[in-house]
């Protein structure tokens, strides 16, 4: 993606979502929503159509299925703010639903939020993900201290379990990720990140190798598991997908 192209989220967009936090009520919005579909919406759109050409092809970038709500869901919160303000978007991994695989990205007033990795897997996904980071540890490994994974996101993230599941040795050498619940990998930035051509492209292709390592993962494992409780294989050559470094 050239310069030229890179998307870039306006400084105007930044100052209407610190206002919305001041003045997060229907009539303050309605009278500026004009602001908001020019100076939030419609750069989210262009960050959307842009990303497209540079995120790896098993991930869908469609502005209509990307693109969150400004409006929240107040049912059954106690806050009753009518609008997020954030402005955010996701990326999941084609022909999954839910909260599979993927990337996503937040901008706010106060910070902007990029990453990726597996939220929210079913039983059955991460049992793929655990057993191809079990039968090839050395190959997970290489993904999370590569130089450029360790100085864009550090540590893996997300919420783990005490200890290793059932099924997996509790002396694995991969013990530590096999607790993980959540495997997630993101950066926090400041705002003005956003208005730069160019800084969510690097975390991108920073993150991208571990999104298609746990989309290929389920992919795999919906098709195996039930059969065989052996994944490695299959996994690490699909979509061209090697992970060994």
């Amino acid at each position: 993606m050239s310069r030229l192209t890179q998307p870039r989220f306006p400084k105007e967009g930044l100052d209407f979502l610190r206002a919305l936090k001041r003045n997060n009520r229907r009539p303050w919005f309605q009278k500026r929503k004009e602001d908001y579909e020019r100076y939030v919406k419609a750069p989210m759109i262009e960050f959307v159509l842009a990303l497209a050409h540079d995120l790896p092809p098993e991930f869908v970038a469609d502005p209509a299925k990307s693109i969150f709500r400004i409006y929240r869901d107040v049912r059954f919160s106690k806050d009753k703010s009518p609008y997020k303000t954030h402005a955010s978007a996701h990326f999941p991994y084609r022909g999954k639903h839910g909260l599979g695989p993927g990337f996503y990205f937040h901008i706010s007033g106060e910070e902007v939020w990029i990453g990726g990795g597996f939220y929210a897997p079913t039983p059955q996904e991460a049992l793929a993900v655990r057993t191809r980071i079990a039968e090839s540890p050395r190959a997970f490994e290489s993904l999370l201290k590569s130089p450029a994974f360790r100085k864009r996101f550090g540590e893996l993230q997300g919420a783990k379990l005490t200890r290793v599941p059932r099924g997996f040795p509790a002396d694995h050498p991969a013990a530590e990720w096999l607790k993980h619940k959540q495997w997630i990998a993101g950066a926090e930035l400041q705002p003005e990140a956003a208005t730069d051509r160019g800084s969510t492209i690097h975390c991108w292709r920073t993150s991208g190798r571990p999104c298609r390592y746990y989309g290929s993962s389920t992919v795999a494992g919906e098709a195996r598991i039930p059969q065989r409780h052996s994944l490695a294989g299959h996994c690490l050559s699909m979509h061209g997908c090697s992970m060994s470094t």
